[in-house]
């Protein structure tokens, strides 16, 4: 697939790019790479590994140089020593073979939910971070990840789907309470770019059910609850086909919201909708409630609602007992430390 951010560098940085990568491919101890400032040498190293996902097995470097000379002496900090590299490396193309083998015949739609399902049901979020949870091994060999392991697992499994896909990241932001980096991705799909969030939809799914707040969206959508991205990406301009709206899911009437209630009620199945009737507020959301409490009890259940405020969804479930609380605000994952 398409190197995204090695089409974005200039020359000397292409050089750097291609140099490291075929050391790191090699599995040399070191190996001399084109001499330009450290901090530019790491923001290439960075870019790399988010085109190569499959670059899993080297957390950093360290370099010495002679003064004068036109090149460094690159050393990689490998993760494991080379005999366990290369049996991991057996081991990703293996898992990825197995879980693309019953996608390849989809659509290019069906294929980006086969993927983002894959991680909402699969993967679980890794609190204490551990190093092979950046990287694909933690989703696709661990069943953990953080957000940057995560966005790398999606970039990998849809190179190998043949989808258009780059790895978005956003800078920490202390001064706003934002602490760490996030990473998710962008997928082209026919000639548009959409925003696919699997590690905020992961934090919001439970095991009987996916959620799907992140799935197509738009810049506007998505810039209600993250921050911009650090390196420019395709503008993502069709605010249309994100999923709900896709499954006309996505209403702007009470009168819609009481029918589809009353569907769920009817199906013993939970209720995920996205409002488009205007910006979502309490008030908003107060005239909302006694429609679907309506529903419930309609057949003597009782509504739990939880709202995703930032992307205006609302999950209703349908108890036969009566919540703890009838409403709770969600919050999608913020993103870790990359």
């Amino acid at each position: 697939m398409e190197a995204y951010y090695y089409q974005q560098m200039d020359r000397q940085r292409r050089e750097v790019y291609h140099a490291m990568k075929t050391g790191f491919t090699a599995l040399r101890g070191s190996f001399p790479v084109p001499r330009l400032d450290g901090q530019v040498l790491s923001e290439v190293f960075f870019q790399l590994r988010l085109d190569c996902p499959e670059i899993f097995y080297v957390t950093g470097f360290s370099y010495r140089y002679a003064p004068g000379a036109a090149s460094v002496e690159l050393q990689p900090d490998y993760l494991f020593d080379k005999g366990k590299i290369r049996e991991h490396q057996q081991a990703m193309a293996a898992r990825r073979d197995k879980l693309l083998r019953p996608a390849l015949n989809l659509s290019p739609w069906e294929k980006e939910r086969y993927v983002h399902d894959f991680i909402c049901r699969n993967v679980r979020y890794d609190k204490l971070k551990k190093p092979y949870s950046h990287e694909i091994i933690g989703p696709l060999g661990q069943g953990v990840g953080v957000c940057e392991g995560i966005a790398k697992a999606v970039k990998l499994l849809c190179d190998g789907l043949g989808l258009w896909c780059v790895i978005a990241v956003s800078d920490a932001a202390p001064e706003e309470g934002i602490k760490y980096r996030h990473a998710w991705n962008i997928l082209r799909l026919e000639g548009q770019h959409y925003h696919l969030d699997a590690t905020f939809d992961n934090s919001l799914s439970t095991p009987d059910l996916v959620r799907m707040d992140y799935v197509n969206l738009d810049d506007r959508r998505l810039l209600r609850d993250h921050r911009p991205p650090m390196y420019p990406v395709p503008p993502c301009t069709d605010g249309k086909r994100s999923y709900y709206q896709e499954q006309k899911l996505s209403f702007t009437k009470l009168e819609e919201v009481a029918n589809r209630a009353r569907q769920a009620v009817r199906k013993k199945k939970p209720l995920v909708f996205h409002w488009r009737g205007g910006h979502l507020t309490r008030e908003v959301l107060g005239e909302l409630f006694p429609v679907l409490r309506e529903a419930a009890e309609a057949r003597g259940l009782h509504a739990a609602v939880s709202v995703n405020w930032p992307q205006a969804v609302l999950c209703v479930r349908f108890l036969q007992q009566g919540p703890q609380e009838e409403l709770v605000s969600e919050e999608a994952n913020e993103g870790e430390l990359l």
